[in-house]
């Protein structure tokens, strides 16, 4: 590719003890488009000083050029991008729709920018229908969902009491509602262990770690913070059930992790995780967002009935052989960048298109 790719990103991207599925996503997209042969220029942009960040990094790109921009970024200061769709290409990479964590309306320069975009990458069909419901064009829209690695299945426990859920302490990842319906149980055995960081609401999960106090669980609900890599390889190892207890979630990349193990995993009916899940889900194993009595009679029909846990187990192991890869991922990609970055096709920016970039995509429908 002739020109270089300015890929805009949270500048704790690259940071061990702040791991995200949006991050891991950034992470691997770059790393496979350098592979293939495109100049990534990684951008770390803090969020509390996005909008002045963003100025001066754009500035600094000379006119023509090409920007991938996550997501969180674009939510954040839209107003410092959008003067800039008409010298470069700007690619939005969205990871969960704007303004969908937390409930509020989506600013109209954010609306402005995505329509602008040459492209748009949604990590999931669910993403790119919300989009569409916000005015961006399908045409524009490019389908590139999270890759999984392969990894050898988890020993477990003793196959029904061991739970996991993994993500960020935050009010859209549920651990509330998970530590709800799990006091609805104590009758039961089991132990839970929420792995993530803290520090992405600190007051959230202050409050969760004191009403798991107050419930008496404190010993059977573990709240481990972030774990690298070999730590949580082997969280997951022991893990019988992946809960994913989330209010929104536009994937599920914490689902697909767990089927790489063919580890079974419980979740709710929210956004894109029945893509996350495919022939995975069980209607028994599944669970109306944010509703803890919901999520214990699942729960309760996990941990009692053994036909259902062999089931699931023997879906989990089946799923396990289909999930997407990150090659697939990069490629959808890659497929767009080629476009705008390779001049001779006269699609830079301000030059005539013969044949516009969003004719060619995969369309999530």
């Amino acid at each position: 590719m002739a020109r270089a790719l300015d890929f805009l990103v949270p500048d704790d991207v690259d940071d061990p003890m702040r791991p995200s599925g949006g991050n891991a996503y950034d992470r691997r997209l770059r790393d496979g488009l350098r592979a293939a042969g495109c100049p990534v220029r990684q951008v770390g942009v803090a969020g509390e000083r996005a909008a002045a960040e963003l100025a001066r990094a754009l500035a600094e790109i000379p006119d023509g050029g090409a920007v991938l921009v996550d997501g969180l970024l674009a939510d954040a200061a839209p107003q410092e991008l959008l003067p800039h769709t008409a010298r470069l290409d700007v690619v939005p990479l969205v990871h969960v729709p704007p303004g969908e964590e937390r409930g509020t309306a989506v600013h109209p320069d954010v609306r402005a920018l995505l329509a602008a975009a040459r492209a748009v990458v949604v990590t999931s069909r669910w993403t790119g229908e919300r989009l569409r419901e916000h005015g961006v064009d399908a045409a524009s829209l490019v389908l590139a969902r999270p890759g999984v690695d392969r990894a050898p299945l988890a020993a477990g426990t003793d196959g029904a009491t061991s739970l996991l859920a993994v993500g960020s302490l935050t009010p859209a990842k549920g651990q509330d509602v998970l530590a709800d319906s799990l006091a609805r149980l104590a009758e039961l055995p089991w132990t839970c262990r929420m792995v993530g960081p803290r520090s992405r609401d600190p007051g959230f999960a202050g409050e969760l770690r004191r009403a798991i106090t107050a419930s008496g669980l404190a010993g059977r609900i573990g709240l481990r913070g972030p774990q690298g890599t070999a730590d949580l390889e082997a969280t997951y190892a022991r893990a019988d059930l992946v809960v994913v207890p989330s209010r929104t979630e536009a994937y599920g990349m914490v689902a697909t992790e767990a089927l790489a193990r063919g580890i079974p995993v419980l979740a709710t009916r929210t956004g894109g995780t029945g893509e996350a899940l495919g022939e995975a889900a069980m209607p028994e194993l599944l669970a109306e967002p944010g509703d803890p009595a919901a999520l214990a009679d699942a729960l309760r029909r996990w941990l009692e009935d053994p036909g259902l846990r062999a089931e699931a187990r023997r879906r989990a192991g089946a799923r396990r052989a289909t999930l997407p890869t990150w090659t697939t991922a990069v490629a959808a990609v890659g497929a767009v960048l080629r476009r705008l970055l390779e001049p001779e096709t006269g699609e830079a920016r301000g030059a005539p298109s013969a044949a516009n970039p969003r004719r060619a995509r995969e369309e999530p429908r």
